[in-house]
């Protein structure tokens, strides 16, 4: 292309270029100056090849792009040039209002994107009791929608949930027939709609009688396996109902074959039903990471895992949730000795847990000496932790714990509970002692002694990059509140800033925890961030 100096004063430019692409233009090289023009030709911004203009979006955030766009209609048509759009990662409102929005955004990508991410966020349902603390109480509520009784949802929480089947099919019919796909994941995070206990039968039935919604999603879904020619991640997370044990049967073999990260989360799923076989993952002999229930992952899986046929396997993410070891069994799990099997094939294998309302008796036996257990959670509506799973833990994994994450939300007049049976031998302060590589601790709704943060700061100093405990949390010793000569706080703070090497304060409120989210979203966020991380 020829630029030179307009001789021709009568010529009138176009419009100027917007401020962001005009920077976009200079970063690559390619801003005409002033006054200049092609061919004879005023430049403009409806004036430029559309190679050009794709190539300088291509400088440009998804945002600006989209602002940039509005300049003129040449530069709309450039917008959604597949070369600009690799990946599409979406957070939906469950409401009418972003369906248009969706559907325009779908049709114009959905057929070539090669990385879609897509999270359907529950945090706009009404208020009116729900929510992650409500839906602890699903075991309870799950006898009664057995039999069919369930206490009604008001219309607006139905047409939210009608609203949301109506976004999920959006998503996958524009996806159907895209052969270009290469990671794929979708979260639904409706946990809140589950505050009665399980809402497969009593409340689906009211939006979707026929079940033809429902039906509709799944061989969506399935099309979508069927036809992928590159898919190399599948990650489908709570999205109530869409993955069936049959839909994995979907995908070809050499998809199956090739495939390196498979995450297959439903609660919702009836009984002792589950969405993956040990037969089934013999076909996924090149999965490096993988996330299940715990209660899915067996020990027949295990030896499929550990067989010299499959690769290494270098990330398994596991979810322990109250409402399926209620439904299903935890006597077929791995023993130590398929713990053993698998790191002796997949020796770069790191683990992380998340356990959500589980009893200590059942985490005892859960956690195996040989699990390479690097980050584990545990969150509490109904059932605390002990101080003898904390000591377990410390014991058994330190040369592999990297988070430790403690929270509570029991609702105790009586005041949190307090880990340490003997108060020289803190469980915490233990856990910080033996575990050299901890770098996060986060901890709300246990006590936590003032002396013992201190000591933690102490132990673990600047390696702990992340140390956060809710003010409410921490309680001082009679001796230190009497000191009139000393401010309890104002020493803690101090204390714990020197031992940490930077300033640190207490965390005022739950919800300023970085790990403060719903546990099946915190789980999910984890558990991508987790296997991506190889």
């Amino acid at each position: 292309m020829l630029l030179f100096l307009s001789q021709e004063p009568e010529a009138r430019p176009g419009p100027p270029l917007p401020p962001p692409v005009a920077a976009a233009a200079a970063a690559a090289g390619l801003g005409p100056a002033p006054g200049m023009s092609v061919c004879g030709e005023a430049v403009g911004a409806g004036s430029l090849p559309s190679e050009l203009v794709v190539h300088i979006f291509s400088f440009l955030a998804g945002p600006d792009r989209l602002r940039a766009s509005a300049a003129c209609s040449h530069w709309r048509e450039c917008l959604f040039y597949p070369a600009l759009w690799p990946r599409l990662r979406l957070s939906l409102r469950v409401s009418p209002a972003e369906r248009p929005r969706l559907e325009f955004l779908m049709r114009k990508c959905g057929w070539f994107v090669r990385e879609l991410r897509v999270q359907f966020a529950a945090d706009n349902y009404p208020s009116g009791g729900g929510g992650a603390a409500a839906a602890a109480a699903a075991g309870e509520g799950a006898a009664a929608a057995g039999d069919g009784e369930a206490p009604p949802l008001c219309p607006r929480w139905l047409d939210l949930l009608r609203t949301y089947l109506e976004l999920v099919l959006c998503v996958l019919s524009s996806v159907r027939n895209n052969r270009n796909l290469q990671k794929l994941s979708l979260f639904g995070d409706i946990s809140i709609l589950q505050q009665h206990g399980s809402i497969s039968n009593t409340y689906l039935g009211k939006v979707d009688p026929d079940g033809k919604k429902i039906k509709q999603i799944q061989q969506l879904f399935e099309e979508i396996l069927g036809n992928s020619r590159q898919l190399k991640w599948l990650s489908c997370g709570f999205m109530l109902q869409i993955v069936t044990p049959t839909s994995l049967s979907s995908l070809s073999n050499p998809i199956a074959n090739s495939m390196e990260h498979l995450s297959l989360l439903d609660n919702h799923i009836p009984g002792n039903t589950t969405l993956i076989t040990a037969v089934e993952l013999e076909r996924f002999v090149n999965l490096r990471s993988l996330a299940l229930d715990f209660c899915d992952f067996t020990a027949e899986m295990a030896r499929v895992l550990a067989d010299s046929n499959h690769v290494p396997l270098h990330r398994l993410s596991l979810l322990v949730h109250s409402v399926s070891i209620m439904h299903k069994s935890l006597d077929s799990m791995p023993e130590d000795e398929n713990w053993k099997a698998l790191t002796r094939n997949s020796t770069n294998l790191r683990v992380y847990i998340m356990a959500f309302d589980v009893k200590s008796d059942d985490m005892l036996r859960i956690l195996k000496p040989s699990i390479p257990l690097e980050r584990i959670h545990f969150d509490s509506y109904i059932t605390c932790v002990s101080g003898a799973v904390v000591d377990l833990i410390s014991r058994q994994y330190d040369k592999f714990l990297t988070h430790f994450i403690l929270m509570n939300d029991v609702i105790d007049m009586s005041g949190f509970p307090d880990l340490s049976d003997n108060r020289n031998e803190d469980p915490l302060v233990l856990l910080a002692w033996r575990c050299t590589r901890l770098s996060l601790l986060a901890v709300h709704g246990y006590t936590v002694w003032a002396h013992n943060l201190i000591a933690i700061a102490r132990l673990r100093g600047s390696d702990l990059k992340v140390l956060e405990v809710t003010e409410e949390s921490i309680d001082f010793d009679q001796g230190e509140l009497a000191d009139q000569d000393v401010d309890p706080v104002h020493n803690l703070i101090e204390q714990v800033s020197l031992g940490l090497g930077r300033p640190w304060h207490a965390v005022m409120d739950i919800e300023l925890l970085s790990v403060f989210t719903e546990p099946t979203r915190h789980f999910y966020r984890e558990m991508q961030s987790f296997s991506e991380g190889i």
